[in-house]
């Protein structure tokens, strides 16, 4: 062993010892341990570091500075046995590492190690992980009491008497990723829900979006684990197993989640979706569906079930591409595509005349009509998301909110006059 001991007098006993190939290569490793320990640090190699374990001088050692760069790592397994040999005596490792790939300091670690710091060292550092190593360790805790279940909301109850209401069904598809089409059925079934107050409709919001749904996360709601039961058993299915899988939100909107872990789209038939969908029109007023972005076998039956299906775009290339191909799609299948009502999100505002001016360029290029113009309602949209809560809630004044609540009292005063005309 090679000590930087210049001082004639004992320095006291060792209390640590670099271990590197050549300590030189390390100057700011030097600097820092100087620092730190003063005299009371030595320098040894590799192979001299196993014998020095053995010495009387190392009783006294608390810790090895490990100094390695890339040119070690072909060395492994040599500087395992350090670190083993340290470990076994009850002296900590730490990991000074130069240009060493995540793989090599990943299975030191592993091995034994104690710390890790990047060469070269931040300041003041190597002084922390002294300082934690040297740290009393922590009086064992009583163990704590286990955290309460959270309980589900109770379930809903639903009359499955005789009485059927022939329940409105709106759909609404996202032409392209992020279109706005979960933001548009969450808020258009809550001011459905509220657009009566002395006779306010009974609403149910489905999200069929079976992997990546966020209707749940929108409202703040528990996904039930009664979602998939249902899903996987749709012939066994009645009011109370329906009313099961609901959740409510604010006492006024039911509410179908998405199930808890992702499942394969075709995991549901035609046939489920049609029960799914007369189940909820006997009990509800109002069946909003938000559907996902992908076409399944199963798109077919909600298309043909719904009143309004409302498909979501913006003023790009990929919502004008998207509407054509779907388009053509339907009209291929000779399914109902009259039914399709098309809302642009982030519309261009009044005064925008050339943003108004691309707009009919789009729908005339595409060959349909634009029902629907949907403001930006900027970062409160996503706040309201996030914080769980409808844009009536939220951000009451929010020009979306207004523009969805004028379209909720449209297709509810429609409703009235005509249930089948929606």
């Amino acid at each position: 062993m090679t000590s930087n001991t210049t001082n004639h007098e004992d320095p006291g006993p060792i209390l640590a010892c670099t271990v590197c190939r050549d300590v030189q290569n390390f100057e700011l490793l030097i600097v820092d341990m100087e620092e730190a320990l003063g005299e009371q640090w030595g320098d040894l190699s590799f192979s001299d570091a196993l014998q020095f374990f053995d010495q009387p001088d190392a009783k006294s050692l608390e810790f090895i500075a490990m100094a390695i760069d890339d040119y070690d790592e072909d060395n492994l397994a040599q500087l395992m046995d350090v670190i083993s040999a340290a470990k076994s005596r009850g002296i900590r490792s730490i990991l000074i590492a130069e240009d060493v790939t995540p793989a090599s300091l990943h299975k030191l670690l592993r091995h034994g190690a104690d710390e890790f710091v990047p060469y070269p060292l931040p300041s003041g550092e190597l002084k922390e992980v002294i300082e934690r190593l040297r740290a009393p360790e922590p009086e064992p805790q009583a163990p704590a009491a286990p955290a309460p279940v959270p309980q589900e909301a109770p379930a809903v109850v639903l009359n499955d008497g005789g009485y059927s209401r022939e329940g409105v069904v709106i759909a609404v598809h996202g032409l392209a990723g992020g279109t706005g089409a979960t933001t548009l059925a969450v808020n258009l079934a809550w001011e459905l829900a509220n657009a009566d107050k002395n006779d306010p409709p009974s609403v149910c919001l489905l999200d069929f979006d079976m992997q990546f749904g966020s209707v749940s996360t929108y409202l703040d709601l528990q996904r039930r684990e009664a979602v998939f039961e249902l899903l996987s058993d749709t012939e066994g299915m009645d009011a109370d197993s329906f009313g099961q899988a609901l959740v409510k939100y604010e006492d006024h909107l039911h509410v179908l989640t998405a199930p808890s872990d992702i499942i394969p789209l075709d995991l549901i038939s035609s046939e489920d979706v049609e029960r799914i969908l007369d189940t909820a029109r006997r009990h509800f007023d109002y069946v909003i569906i938000d559907m996902p972005s992908t076409l399944v076998q199963w798109t077919e039956s909600v298309l043909n079930a719904a009143h309004v299906y409302f498909a979501t775009l913006e003023i790009d290339m990929r919502s004008a591409q998207n509407a054509m191909r779907l388009k053509r799609a339907l009209q291929a299948e000779e399914l109902p595509y009259e039914k399709l009502r098309y809302v642009l999100n982030r519309a261009p505002k009044f005064t925008d005349l050339a943003g108004k001016s691309r707009v009919k360029r789009l729908a005339e290029s595409l060959d349909i009509s634009i029902d629907v113009l949907l403001p930006d309602g900027g970062r409160q949209v996503m706040q309201g998301g996030d914080h769980g809560q409808p844009l009536a809630e939220s951000a009451p004044k929010n020009p979306l909110r207004k523009e969805i609540a004028k379209l909720a009292n449209d297709l509810h005063s429609l409703d009235q006059t005509d249930p089948k005309a929606a």
